[in-house]
């Protein structure tokens, strides 16, 4: 018997097809600007202009992918970790343990390496989307919340609105092979297989083009609606294949997929864009310079090509044979008049051009902040860590403020994550924690995160604890090992607990030294005397 859909179910696939068309229109541009700068950043922007002579040169300096690279590597240096802490004495344990399991889920996520996406989509396109979830199958089955990066060119947003929370709807995409949806939508399957293609549902995009013959476009169809009765949001997630409905969260959780009502993305732009919540990218702002730079490039290969080539211009009055002057073997050459016989050199650049184009190439990465004093180079003489670290606080506002604003963004995907454990753990999961200075290990449950309001309602968790995104800075580990040195001298600590505390190659063999060297002292005692009253006894 043919599989069949039900009446809503068709309903449902009909209503998502509508607007995921509507959107997909509105994002033709945005996919084309998208890959215009992906080319950029590869340096193939050579590919977009028209082939007028098929022998000239077209370089490519890449100054605008150093660019991208070089603050890229400074935001990465700067990568968020939370820090959870009690609004009150009597949140401490709640903190304690929620802070344990935030860090482990993102140890277990690697959420570094998805950071660095994220940078690569907010530098290269302008904006960048982090998602929110639960992953039953994680901590060897017990489950845990995650934050993961998406692919920009992936994602479909409400074109109408400047918000992504405000909008009708949110489209996720991903390609799977037709073997992937047979093995997990066994049922279902045949519908998907017997229903003709629709070529609207195609993406024109390189990524996102399924072959119909072996792959299938999977959408991810969120959508937020509100209800007046409870004067609150909810949020419902159906998942469809070539127009059927593979899965509907309604069926399981009427209610809304999550408590919070919101969509599990967070977006992130660096320069915003006027009446849309995408954003502009460095590529963006410019791009047009790395275009004239490369352009200027290639008239001085041109004019290097023709002066490396003096040309002869010989007049038939000359009485000289062209083929004849041609041939370099000979010694002599015969011929009526040197008159008709002329050399044509081709003239040099002005010196002012080339100076232009350098000054671009300095434009780009001062005016993008990927200057020297970002990207790690320091004046001579300056060693302390303290120092260069300021010198880079000052060096770029841009980058600093993407700093900025990535790290607000973590600090709500955070949120978002410890709202996620609330709801959807429901196993005990044992987290270490550190009581009295020492470690101990403790089993989390979710309960620890309710606390009720007078009239019974769960209050969110800022009411219990509060979420800080602290940066991590490439000097940390110096500044660190200088501050214990600086304690050192002063007497606040000695040698093994300095040592202890500092970062460096090579420090248990030192501690073991040091152990060592401690318990073979009181077998001389009349060293120790000598040393502890300085030699009058």
């Amino acid at each position: 018997m043919k599989p069949r859909q039900s009446e809503t179910k068709r309903r449902l696939a009909e209503e998502a097809t509508a607007l995921f068309n509507e959107f997909r229109n509105a994002y033709v541009n945005e996919w084309r600007r998208q890959e215009h700068n992906e080319r950029m950043y590869r340096g193939e922007h050579w590919y977009d202009v028209p082939v007028t002579d098929p022998n000239e040169p077209r370089p490519v300096t890449p100054i605008l992918q150093s660019t991208i690279e070089n603050v890229s590597a400074d935001l990465a240096d700067q990568t968020p970790e939370a820090v959870i802490t009690p609004e009150s004495a009597a949140d401490a344990y709640a903190a304690q343990v929620i802070d344990a399991v935030i860090r482990r889920n993102h140890d277990a996520a690697a959420y570094p390496v998805e950071y660095r996406r994220m940078i690569h989509d907010l530098l290269v396109s302008g904006y960048c989307v982090q998602e929110v979830g639960y992953d039953s199958t994680e901590n060897g089955g017990l489950g845990g919340a995650f934050i993961r990066h998406v692919d920009v060119r992936s994602i479909l947003i409400d074109p109408l609105v400047t918000d992504l929370q405000d909008g009708r709807a949110v489209f996720k995409l991903a390609l799977r092979p037709k073997a992937w949806i047979e093995t997990h939508y066994p049922d279902l399957y045949p519908l998907i297989e017997s229903r003709p293609i629709d070529t609207a549902e195609l993406i024109t995009d390189e990524i996102l083009s399924p072959d119909p013959k072996n792959a299938c476009l999977l959408i991810e169809y969120w959508r937020r609606e509100y209800d007046a009765d409870e004067d609150a949001y909810r949020v419902h997630m159906a998942l469809l294949s070539n127009g059927v409905v593979l899965e509907d969260s309604r069926d399981v959780k009427p209610e809304g997929y999550f408590a919070h009502g919101r969509y599990p993305f967070v977006l992130t732009t660096l320069y915003p864009r006027k009446g849309s919540a995408l954003g502009f990218g460095i590529v963006d702002l410019f791009g047009t310079q790395q275009l004239y730079a490369d352009k200027l490039d290639q008239l001085v290969l041109k004019n290097a090509f023709l002066a490396s080539r003096n040309k002869l211009l010989v007049t038939d009055a000359s009485g000289f044979d062209p083929d004849d002057l041609r041939d370099w073997s000979k010694d002599v050459h015969t011929g009526e008049s040197l008159n008709g016989v002329t050399w044509m050199s081709t003239a040099p650049l002005p010196d002012y051009l080339l100076s232009y184009i350098r000054a671009i190439r300095e434009d780009i990465k001062e005016e993008s902040g990927a200057n020297d004093s970002s990207r790690g180079a320091a004046p001579g003489g300056v060693t302390a860590a303290r120092a260069i670290e300021a010198l880079q606080e000052m060096s770029t506002k841009r980058a600093r403020m993407a700093t900025d604003q990535m790290h607000e963004a973590f600090r709500e995907a955070v949120r978002l994550e410890i709202e996620t454990e609330r709801e959807f753990n429901c196993f005990l999961r044992p987290v270490t924690i550190t009581v009295d200075g020492e470690p101990k290990e403790v089993l989390f449950d979710s309960d620890v995160l309710l606390k009720s309001a007078p009239g019974g309602a769960v209050l969110p968790v800022e009411f219990l604890i509060s979420i800080k995104a602290v940066k991590r800075n490439r000097f940390a580990s110096a500044a660190q090992n200088e501050l214990m040195m600086n304690l050192l001298s002063m007497g606040a600590v000695n040698r093994e607990q300095a040592i202890s505390l500092m970062t460096f190659e090579g420090k248990e063999q030192v501690l073991k030294h040091i152990r060592e060297a401690a318990e073979e002292e009181p077998l001389f005692p009349e060293r120790m005397k000598k040393k502890r009253f300085g030699g009058n006894l």
